[in-house]
């Protein structure tokens, strides 16, 4: 596929070539998540019409979208070559949209994702510009590298919950908690998407994990990150004394089995894919979890 050779594009192409291109999905489910938090761990719950209604909470949430969003472009825009190999289907930069204008709404979303946390808070505004700044080296550096890439996606997945905390610092403990939860399962997912494409990354001299190591031992490197994700939660839940949390967390090592399982038994893409749509089906159970936090 050659992305220089654009076919005309009409406008419900542009459009949903855009949609596609900042995983609107995806910026739903953020959004979503910090109103979750917001309102079941944060609270009070009782207050949830008032917790909706706040601007603040609206430009903070915004500003994480538009961040994100800013994040997803610039990571297409570094990756076309890749991309062409792993997912052909799903490249949207220089065959929907031109790399300039890619790279301006890149541009334009950050500035107002600044803009946007700053009008909440100095704290959230120097916490948007680290995301900012991460997200780029990530994208256009990190990405390439064994471990430091999945690293730094994995911690700005944390982030998106703590950053809460920065403007509303009641129950911070149990922010805490969810988002090493969302630390952990993204670094998971992260590692099994970098097996899941390997072909393409191998092809264009990335240096992940799987290409370093071999699926093998980045294998065993999962099974130690899952020892450690199940340890720290129960530790934690163990240190609040919360019996309702560490309930919750036994449940959940149900479906975190059932993960094991399937990685031990997965060689081929379309097996990592699952992997990869299970860690997401974890990561929303995690959540859900707290509707009884």
């Amino acid at each position: 596929m050659n992305v220089s050779a654009r076919p005309k594009v009409t406008l419900r192409d542009f459009v949903a070539g855009s949609v596609r291109l900042v995983r609107m999905t995806n910026l739903v489910i953020v959004a979503m998540t910090q109103y979750f938090t917001r309102i079941l761990l944060i609270g009070p719950r009782h207050n949830w019409k008032q917790i909706i209604a706040d601007p603040n909470m609206f430009f903070l949430s915004l500003s994480t979208v538009c961040i994100a969003a800013a994040g997803y472009i610039i990571n297409d825009y570094f990756d076309i070559k890749i991309d062409i190999v792993n997912k052909p289907e799903r490249v949207v930069v220089g065959r929907y949209l031109k790399r300039r204008w890619a790279m301006g709404a890149h541009q334009v979303l950050n500035v107002l994702g600044a803009a946007l946390g700053l009008l909440v808070s100095p704290w959230v505004f120097l916490v948007n510009v680290f995301s900012i700044t991460l997200l780029w080296f990530y994208s256009e550096r990190f990405k390439r590298k064994a471990f430091i890439g999945n690293f730094i996606v994995s911690l700005l997945t944390g982030f998106s919950l703590l950053i809460l905390t920065v403007y509303y610092p009641e129950n911070r403990h149990l922010v805490f908690i969810y988002a090493v939860f969302s630390f952990f399962i993204s670094l998971i997912r992260e590692v099994v998407k970098d097996m899941e494409d390997i072909k393409g990354d191998e092809a264009h001299g990335c240096r992940t994990l799987p290409i370093v190591w071999g699926i093998r031992r980045t294998k065993t490197f999962l099974y130690v990150v899952l020892f450690l994700f199940v340890v720290t939660l129960f530790f934690m839940g163990g240190v609040l004394e919360n019996r309702t949390l560490i309930w919750l967390f036994l449940l959940l090592l149900v479906p975190i089995g059932f993960l094991v399982f399937k990685l031990s038994k997965s060689d081929t893409r379309k097996e990592f894919k699952e992997i990869s749509n299970l860690c997401k089906i974890i990561m929303l159970l995690g959540l859900m979890t707290m509707l009884w936090a």
